[in-house]
């Protein structure tokens, strides 16, 4: 049994609880990822952390552990054109959604990293900072960020000049110049400020 607790203090004691967390809400370009992960207590990974706190080979190792030993895991995710029309908020909690959904077993409870949960069929505990404190939502975090980089990676082949694979559609001064030289690609979300305000004066998006 693996013991977790809330900021509450509360205890809870599950074998099957579902760790869920996101990468993507802050990029200007690309979607938003989610993951959803059920640890086996029998097959512990030792140094799952946040992680934005790891170098992209630690992340790359323990990715191929959570996937190899957890007793499922799955992917969810919002595309682009999700994002702009209902939003990167509700287009994170439908990838969340998606990502429990996905999973082959069906959690007793989904620990959901920040303050907000998507509607779920089972209990929804959100803990603020979750990635660096229950174990389960580490590692999702962690095998969303991998399948997200290899994604803006992969993508970054077929738009070269925004450098996708360097910044992963943060918005670095790179990034920046990019898109004010270029306009933006049908990779970017046109919802965002920066990415409205490079368009203007643009008659299309690139093809």
């Amino acid at each position: 049994m693996t013991t977790h607790q809330d900021l509450f203090g509360q205890i809870y004691s599950v074998h099957d609880a579902a760790g869920v967390d996101e990468v993507g809400r802050g990029p200007l370009a690309g979607p938003v990822v989610a993951a959803a992960v059920i640890l086996d207590p029998d097959r512990p990974i030792e140094g799952l952390k946040d992680s934005k706190e790891l170098e992209p080979e630690e992340r790359e190792t323990l990715a191929k552990l959570v996937r190899e030993r957890a007793l499922a895991w799955a992917l969810g995710r919002a595309d682009v054109d999700e994002i702009d029309r209902i939003n990167i908020l509700r287009a994170t909690l439908v990838a969340m959604r998606r990502a429990v959904s996905a999973l082959r077993v069906t959690p007793s409870v989904a620990y959901i990293d920040g303050n907000i949960a998507p509607a779920l069929s089972m209990p929804a505990i959100t803990v603020i900072g979750g990635d660096g404190k229950v174990p389960s939502i580490s590692a999702a975090s962690v095998i969303a960020k991998v399948a997200r980089d290899a994604e803006m990676i992969e993508l970054a082949e077929r738009y070269p000049e925004y450098g996708f694979d360097k910044h992963k559609g943060y918005a670095t001064p790179a990034h920046m110049a990019a898109l004010d030289e270029h306009g933006p690609s049908p990779l970017h979300r046109k919802s965002f400020a920066p990415v409205t305000r490079a368009a203007s004066g643009q008659m299309e998006l690139l093809p």
